[in-house]
């Protein structure tokens, strides 16, 4: 059995973003160094070039795999390039292979810009989508979470007219199965108690305001339920988060699409929420928030992120060992 601290990866996130001094102060948290064993998989020059320009920690030779070597001009402050948006995707990438090959127990990915990864003709729609292709997983989900609350997603960046589609009764229990496996195997629950948000309003009340919540969620909850998962719905979201936060009621709350389950996670976790991503045969977390581009090289950003996302994949780490 290992009694040593998970290993962990985390890739530097977009160079031209707050990536760089998130995982510098990072390497430096004393947070950090009691959970894991970390390092980072980015550009060894440009962690030394912030270092100086933030008067943060440089990072030492070992907390470092080196992948890039991107000239300053290429890796400028909200100014993303080719060459810089070539190296984000390749920290990803070779991450994840690290995970497949066991070589760390678990990634943390920093932040990515979509618009600047389509300079090196990346065309996945995010972080979640490109780990499942890299790992050849078909069923997955995003999971949100903080201390106080964890969110799911049956769909993720969809434009609202398409939700009627896409939220359909397989979509619905896959993403319940996941959840509950999920929490059994990394969060030590038996019976993981699952909320089921519905779609419409009042969850459809008896299809007075849409018939999907009678034709797709509601079966799918029936078919968990038969299957032995604790789950309930669909529930109507504008109570539902009340009795996930307040009254304890759940330790999960499966939403239908992104803003209903990321509005009331950032009004609790703005600063120290993690994305997770649930199903994968590797453990992968990430910081809740974007490149930042205008804070970017101003040494201001927070790292409550960047920590809690680390100290989640650590505990992920050991509950799987």
């Amino acid at each position: 059995m290992k009694t040593t601290k998970p290993t962990i990866a985390i890739t530097m996130g977009d160079p031209a973003g707050v990536g760089p001094e998130l995982v510098l102060k990072a390497l430096a948290s004393r947070r950090v160094k009691k959970a894991a064993a970390p390092f980072v998989v980015g550009d060894f020059a440009l962690l030394n070039r912030v270092a100086r320009q933030l008067d943060l920690r440089p990072p030492k030779d070992s907390e470092v795999f080196n992948l890039s070597m991107l000239r300053a001009k290429d890796a400028r402050p909200a100014r993303p390039t080719k060459e810089s948006s070539k190296a984000m995707i390749s920290y990803i990438t070779e991450a994840a292979a690290m995970a497949m090959d066991r070589r760390v127990d678990a990634i943390v990915t920093g932040p990515i810009n979509k618009e600047a990864a389509l300079l090196s003709g990346f065309t996945m729609p995010g972080h979640t989508e490109y780990l499942a292709k890299l790992t050849k997983t078909k069923d997955y989900a995003m999971m949100l979470g903080g201390p106080t609350l964890k969110v799911i997603l049956v769909t993720i960046h969809e434009p609202i007219k398409k939700l009627p589609r896409l939220v359909t009764e397989e979509q619905v229990l896959k993403t319940i199965k996941i959840t509950h496996n999920s929490f059994k195997k990394y969060y030590g629950l038996k019976r993981p108690r699952i909320a089921v948000c519905g779609l419409n309003p009042h969850a459809g009340e008896a299809g007075k305001f849409g018939k999907e919540d009678l034709l797709k969620v509601t079966p799918a909850v029936k078919k968990a339920r038969r299957a032995g998962i604790d789950a309930i719905g669909p529930l109507p979201s504008d109570t539902v988060f009340y009795r996930a936060v307040k009254k304890k009621d759940f330790d999960a709350v499966v939403c239908m699409y992104h803003d209903q389950g990321l509005i009331p996670l950032k009004l609790l976790h703005f600063e120290d929420g993690v994305n997770t991503t649930l199903g994968l045969p590797i453990i992968r977390t990430s910081v809740d928030h974007g490149t930042a581009y205008d804070i970017a090289g101003k040494g201001i950003a927070s790292d409550k992120s960047m920590i809690a996302a680390i100290e989640a994949a650590s505990k992920m780490a050991k509950k799987k060992r």
